[in-house]
């Protein structure tokens, strides 16, 4: 299990190393953008039950912590999916990783 860390100070969110890789890909890929949007995810135990928001801005502080030392394939469909969620009014929620063998994969570039 990874960190997002986000904010002043850094508030963490813990999130599993695949899943967070492609959350970075997605970010990074709206920031670069300069677009803010609505990040919708479970709430770990020990933080209450349900679901949390966030907003996530390129000008506010976040950091990627991630728990394993290599950098996972990276599933562009699921990224697309991802993606889409991101772009869509309702802001970005955690869909289900297509299932293996059903998508192409890449090669990480982080």
């Amino acid at each position: 299990m990874g960190n997002l860390l986000y904010g002043t100070p850094p508030t963490p969110h813990e999130i599993e190393d695949r899943l967070l890789a492609h959350l970075q890909t997605v970010i990074f890929t709206k920031f670069r953008r300069n677009e803010s949007f609505a990040f919708h995810l479970e709430a770990v135990p020990g933080r209450g039950t349900g679901r949390q928001s966030l907003w996530l801005n390129p000008m506010i502080p976040l950091q990627f912590s991630f728990y394993g030392s290599r950098a996972p394939e990276l599933n562009r469909e699921w990224l697309a999916a991802l993606l889409e969620q991101a772009n869509s009014a309702k802001g970005m929620r955690v869909v289900p990783e297509p299932a293996p063998g059903a998508t192409k994969r890449v090669e990480s570039a982080a």
